[in-house]
């Protein structure tokens, strides 16, 4: 009993340190990588991401310039979870008319895809599959949109 106990204690200190292997520094039960700034903060599920907002922050940008930035890399990085080909949801904190504003960028319907098209088609509802419930990226459009306000 007591060497399966030792093995069960032995292969769970494995376990914990393989998880770690690729970390230089910090605790090797962490599981993300730190990236740290005096005067601003960013947060991306990649510490690259991260890091290019931050340098965007370095360089005068605001919290919108660094927000596009980190998601444009993202889409590099994590092209499988993010990407301009994608849709865009912010909530942004204007200080200047201390309001909270919401976009949703989700993409359109192409623009001559109406409900008539689909009436006059036979369609009773529209298809689950194939090209006609897909919409266009909104990304991109939502950067811009974000940027101008």
């Amino acid at each position: 009993m007591k060497k399966i106990s030792f093995l069960v204690g032995l292969l769970a200190i494995l376990a914990m340190s393989l998880q770690a292997q690729d970390r230089i520094t910090g605790k090797n039960f962490a599981s993300r990588s730190q990236v740290i700034a005096q005067h601003g903060m960013a947060a991306t599920s990649q510490p690259l991401a991260t890091q290019v907002a931050l340098d965007i922050l370095k360089k005068g940008g605001n919290a919108i310039d660094a927000s596009i930035a980190a998601d444009a890399v993202l889409g590099l990085m994590e092209p499988t979870g993010s990407g301009m080909g994608g849709d865009l949801f912010a909530i942004v904190w204007d200080a200047k008319t201390q309001k909270l504003y919401g976009i949703n960028s989700s993409g359109p319907s192409p623009k001559s895809l109406t409900l008539q098209y689909f009436k006059d088609n036979g369609y009773q509802y529209i298809p689950a599959h194939g090209p006609l419930p897909v919409s266009v990226p909104g990304c991109v459009d939502g950067w811009n949109k974000l940027h101008k306000r």
